[in-house]
C-alpha cells in the first residue's frame, strides 16, 4: 500500500477531461485564474495551501509527481537536471515573456497544442521532460 496520492493519482487523472498542473508560489494568482476560468485547467496553486506556500523547490517538484501534475514555474532553477532530473517529474514547462498578455498567449498555445491533444493519450504530456516556453519558443520541440 502505498501514499494517498501515490493510490489516487492515476483515478483523478481519469476523472477530469481538464490539464492537471501544479502551479508554483512565483506565478501570479492572475494567471491561476486565466488557467481555471478561460482554459478549464485543474490547476493547484500552491499560494492558497498554507503548508506549501513556502515549501522548497524541491518539494514543490517532488509533490507535482506525486500528484501527477505537470509543474508550470516561472523559476529557471528547475532546468537544473543535476538538481531535478527530468526523469524523476511529471513534466515541468517554465514560462518567460515579458508581460503577462505573453503568458497568457503561452499558455494558450500550450493548452491548444500540447494539452488538449493529449488528453485522449496520456494525462502527463510532459512527463519525465522539461520545456522552457518563451515568446520566441518555435514549438517544433514537442514530440508526443
Amino acid at each position: 500500500m502505498g501514499t494517498l496520492a501515490s493510490e489516487l493519482g492515476p483515478h483523478a487523472e481519469r476523472l477530469t477531461e481538464h490539464p492537471r498542473v501544479y502551479v508554483d508560489a512565483n506565478v501570479p494568482a492572475g494567471l491561476v485564474a486565466f488557467m481555471r476560468t478561460r482554459l478549464h485547467w485543474d490547476a493547484l496553486f500552491v499560494i492558497e495551501h498554507d503548508d506549501l506556500r513556502r515549501a522548497r523547490d524541491g518539494e514543490h517538484f517532488r509533490l507535482a509527481r506525486q500528484l501527477r501534475r505537470t509543474l508550470i514555474s516561472f523559476d529557471r532553477d528547475y532546468l537544473d537536471d543535476r538538481k531535478f532530473p527530468p526523469g524523476e517529474s511529471g513534466g515541468v514547462v517554465i514560462l518567460t515573456a515579458p508581460e503577462e498578455r505573453g503568458y497568457v498567449a503561452l499558455l494558450t498555445r500550450l493548452d491548444r497544442e500540447v494539452f488538449r491533444p493529449s488528453l485522449a493519450s496520456c494525462a502527463l504530456p510532459f512527463e519525465g521532460r522539461k520545456l522552457h516556453v518563451h515568446v520566441d519558443w518555435p514549438g517544433d520541440t514537442i514530440q508526443l
